[in-house]
């Protein structure tokens, strides 16, 4: 089964925060085609993988950001604005954003360079009610700047702004109490009278706009809009669905717990013999590697796929075949990290991965071997952004690049080092050398580990 890779994709480089959450101050990081986030308990990481899905779902979703929503639950304005307490008070709004690149077909690598477009998207979240609401917006792309205001009647200011001059232009909605929140962000293929020139008014002199202007602004909006073709990124819990004895056929939706994995591989098991071999494959040279199976199978209770089933796994030995094996019955890793590695070999195009602890119950050289399949996924299409505490898996990616195991340069890698500052946190954005050595680390990076090393070592 090949890995699904948009015909056009955006890559998202960089990263901004301010007031969200653990985070006060303005900062910008670095993301990659592989980012690992590393630090202490309640550091921010995770509000950070949902942070990313928020700034997804405003630039190319079609539904209000929710904070909420599984894997993640942030709460309400309260609890995501930043709170410095005392004088200092709450946040009365928080801001965000990121500078993507979007990039062609994988078949025109000459064009990648020479057409490839760097965009600019920030947006703003005040209060409504107790929801956090978004109450600006900007897109920017070279000169061009397009700005959204919600104003407090809920009418929409949009401000153009390109290399001959600046334009200015209200949309009352027509129903507040349901577009006012919403036309703030909105693709401009679903509104398009806010995004357009028609009765825009010239600010500080500026010329009428020509129609010029009004071409290049839609079809700039547009490659924003429609440019980019993949799908949502995928988001995983920290913890997985538990393994079951015998499975009912459902629906596989996915889900951040993994809980229709079996499904969906019951699914290729009965309809596709292709790619459920392809997927059958790539699921046990995993498992070999990582020392959790040799061999995984369903087993159908039935004749036809939408009767009952069983998932079963097999060790080898060194002369013969163990048994066949319930997956109830084999160790917790491996029903824990088997949605983990199925979402990274579907077929979908899924340009981003969020992953919480994929790590959670496995052995050491488990974790170390998810990291050698980050470095064999991740590429600039495909990005990972991987929450992790495992100093195995963060080893064995250094040593991956050090020693040109897979494709990613040291430059493909991101380490994101959470660290508290009082009541604030601090991202430093990190780097690999070509020795696979960590560059730009601050004193505390590694310290509790090099503490107890020392102390192991008597020094």
């Amino acid at each position: 089964m090949e890995i699904g890779i948009p015909q056009r994709g955006v890559a998202v480089n960089q990263i901004s925060l301010e007031n969200f959450r653990c985070f006060r101050e303005k900062q910008s990081v670095c993301l990659a085609p592989l980012t690992l986030l590393v630090g202490e308990n309640s550091t921010g990481k995770t509000s950070f993988l949902a942070l990313l899905r928020a700034l997804w779902d405003a630039a190319y979703g079609r539904t209000i950001p929710d904070f909420k929503e599984a894997p993640y639950d942030l709460g309400s304005f309260d609890e995501i604005a930043h709170y410095r307490g005392g004088r200092a008070g709450r946040a009365t709004e928080f801001k965000a954003g990121f500078d993507a690149l979007a990039r062609a077909s994988r078949r025109r690598k000459r064009a990648i360079r020479s057409r490839a477009r760097s965009h600019r998207f920030e947006i703003t979240f005040g209060m409504q009610g107790t929801a956090p609401v978004p109450t600006r917006t900007q897109f920017a792309h070279d000169d061009l700047r397009v700005t959204g205001h919600l104003e407090e009647d809920l009418s929409q200011k949009v401000r153009f702004q390109t290399s001959n001059g600046e334009w200015l232009r209200t949309v009352a909605t027509q129903n507040p109490a349901r577009l006012g929140v919403q036309s703030l962000w909105m693709p401009p293929r679903f509104l398009p009278r806010a995004w357009d020139l028609e009765g825009a008014e010239p600010i500080a002199g500026s010329p009428p706009p020509t129609e010029e202007d009004e071409k290049r602004l839609i079809q700039l909006l547009m490659e924003f809009q429609y440019g980019y073709r993949g799908g949502r990124p995928f988001a995983s819990s920290p913890v997985r669905s538990k393994p079951c004895r015998t499975y009912d056929p459902s629906r596989p939706v996915r889900d951040p717990e993994g809980e229709t994995i079996p499904m969906y591989l019951s699914t290729a098991f009965f309809e596709d013999t292709k790619s459920w071999e392809a997927l059958r494959k790539a699921l046990e040279r995993f498992g070999r590697e990582a020392g959790l199976f040799d061999e995984i199978t369903v087993k159908p209770l039935g004749k036809r796929g939408s009767e009952p089933f069983q998932m079963h796994v097999r060790k080898f030995g060194r002369r013969a075949k163990g048994p066949l094996r319930n997956l109830v019955d084999v160790g917790y890793g491996v029903s824990q990290a088997l949605p983990v590695i199925t979402e990274l070999f579907r077929d979908e195009r899924t340009p981003m991965f969020l992953l919480q602890q994929p790590e959670a119950h496995l052995h050491p050289s488990a974790q170390a071997a998810l990291g050698t399949l980050f470095c064999q996924v991740a590429n600039w299409r495909r990005q990972l952004v991987v929450e992790t505490h495992s100093d195995h898996l963060l080893d064995r990616v250094r040593m991956d690049v050090r020693d040109r195991v897979g494709k990613l340069q040291p430059e493909d890698v991101s380490i994101l080092f959470f660290e508290r500052e009082d009541l604030d946190v601090q991202i430093h954005s990190l780097r690999l050398d070509a020795e696979g050595n960590v560059v730009g680390a601050p004193p505390s990076y590694r310290r509790f580990f090099m503490e107890e090393s020392r102390r192991s070592l008597r020094l």
